[in-house]
């Protein structure tokens, strides 16, 4: 269950809001000699400014290949280089997008609470199957499964304040 949490944090942190955040880029592959690399493999990314992702390869030929992966990624950011540095400007959102990106997360929020509920009912089918075979008393089962739906209100919980906390984030100028 604590995976799921942190799989859906982690893919919140993928979900763009109006400031810059290194994990914007870092599902991006480049194509580096014909095979496709992690951004962070082949560069250095920083966020100067609040506004601002630099992108800095460590092999100066990689620049337009890295520019290719970004304009091909799904962010909807136009990169801009210099020969040596590739700078990605992150535009304030507008209302509309603001909305349509709260939608996201939380589908993916959504997505987070099924997988930590599907957790919980094969835990109980578990418990189910030992009380069958004898293995658990009906009183250890019944503790049992209050204890794992104690569990999935935590972590669910859990989900939803990092929901809470990303819709902030998005929302706010």
């Amino acid at each position: 269950m604590r995976k799921g949490v942190e799989a859906t944090v982690r893919e919140f942190a993928g979900v763009r809001t109006g400031r810059a955040s290194t994990a914007l880029v870092q599902g991006i592959a480049v194509d580096y000699y014909g095979t496709p690399t992690p951004l962070h493999q082949v560069a250095a990314v920083a966020t100067p400014e609040t506004r601002l992702i630099t992108i800095q390869p460590w092999d100066q030929s990689l620049v337009p290949a890295i520019e290719k992966a970004i304009l091909k990624s799904d962010l909807g950011i136009t990169p801009s280089n210099d020969g040596r540095i590739i700078r990605i400007a992150i535009p304030p959102l507008t209302e509309e997008r603001r909305k349509e990106l709260v939608r996201i997360v939380r589908r993916m929020t959504e997505e987070g609470r099924v997988a930590i509920r599907n957790i919980r009912r094969d835990a109980n089918e578990k418990l189910k199957s030992l009380e069958k075979q004898k293995q658990v008393s009906e009183d250890d089962l019944k503790k049992a499964t209050d204890s794992v739906q104690k569990l999935t209100d935590k972590y669910i919980k859990e989900i939803e304040m990092a929901l809470a906390s990303k819709e902030k984030e998005i929302l706010e100028f």
